[in-house]
């Protein structure tokens, strides 16, 4: 069994702010090619939290690509109970949503948000019940996950921990491919 931990970027951090934007679409795409190859490499669980972003959209591709790899798993671990409970019910509404759909879910923390240390032993959890990560990360260009990086930075300095960094050069990269694919009328939705 092997165990992925993909996580990154906050949508806003993105200034991607609908399922329309086009960007959505490449990052999609981008998660999608790099999840493929993963999956045909031994991967068996994406595991991914709950947060607004690439958590979630990471979720939805995995659970995209269990109809041509059924032995896929995905699961959403959530940093503390009632995680989510604060946002609007647009957004409360889309991760009720995937909750339902994963093949596993439960809080690290069953208690309601009380302090940072609970996310400290959210991401402990992470690293320790993994065995690899992927960040959707630019370290040139820091924000919410440069917490995550820094913990599997520090992990990975004692324990065999591989890190996949998917930066703004990889996701540039993958936007042109997109581009080049849609201008070929190839379409993925």
């Amino acid at each position: 069994m092997s165990r992925l931990w993909l996580s990154g970027y906050r949508s806003y951090e993105l200034n991607v702010f609908g399922e329309q934007d086009a960007k959505l679409q490449v990052i999609k795409y981008a998660l999608t090619n790099f999840l493929t190859t993963q999956i045909e490499d031994g991967v068996d669980w994406l595991i991914t939290g709950g947060q607004l972003g690439i958590e979630q959209w990471a979720a939805a591709v995995g659970l995209t690509l269990k109809q041509t790899y059924p032995e896929l798993k995905v699961a959403m671990m959530l940093p503390y109970g009632e995680f989510g409970q604060r946002w609007n019910e647009t957004n409360q509404a889309k991760l009720q949503a995937l909750l339902t759909q994963v093949d596993f879910t439960a809080p690290v923390s069953q208690r309601p948000y009380e302090s940072p240390q609970q996310l400290k032993n959210y991401q402990a959890f992470m690293v320790s019940h993994t065995d690899a990560a992927a960040l959707v990360y630019d370290p040139d260009h820091p924000g919410k996950p440069t917490y995550d990086y820094d913990i599997i930075k520090q992990y990975a300095d004692e324990h065999p921990y591989p890190l996949t960094v998917i930066d703004f050069d990889w996701l540039q990269e993958s936007a042109n491919e997109y581009a080049e694919i849609q201008n070929n009328g190839f379409n993925f939705e």
